[in-house]
């Protein structure tokens, strides 16, 4: 079974980040420059909550509020689940699918060492399924 150390060596490590006092309107460019649908909040080292879109579009838009005045420490997350660099992409994805989240914070030693998105586990698990798939195709051949 493939520990998030193994996919994380493969994907990188690269964690885009925003601080507390930040904008929403500031976490939202940040998740557009990078293509990312959720970023950390970190104050200093210490992993302090998630904002996601999903964040956004509920706590933000849907209120009625802008996110040009709007702090993230107003809307995040704050009770994140995070998961050690030795857990299986199995377990975490049995996580990710129990607490209904898209985007898991890896964290080892209280420092977080890199995010996992649900698609980053499905892409491994198919990238998994395939290889085996093509190792008993050739079993079957020879």
């Amino acid at each position: 079974m493939k520990t998030l150390r193994t996919l994380l060596a493969a994907k990188g490590t690269q964690v885009w980040s925003v601080a507390p006092s930040d904008t929403v309107f500031r976490a939202i460019e940040v998740m557009s420059e990078r293509q990312i649908g959720a970023v950390p909040v970190l104050d200093g080292d210490r992993l302090a909550g998630m904002l996601s879109e999903r964040d956004y579009a509920r706590k933000v838009i849907l209120a009625g509020r802008s996110s040009r005045e709007c702090r993230v420490e107003d809307i995040m997350t704050r009770k994140v689940v995070c998961v050690h660099p030795d857990r299986t992409v199995e377990e975490c994805m049995a996580v990710m699918t129990d607490k209904k989240i898209r985007h898991l914070p890896v964290v080892e030693d209280e420092r977080i060492v890199g995010i996992v998105s649900i698609g980053d586990l499905v892409k491994t698990i198919i990238a998994d399924q395939q290889f085996l798939i093509e190792q008993l195709e050739a079993y079957i051949s020879s």
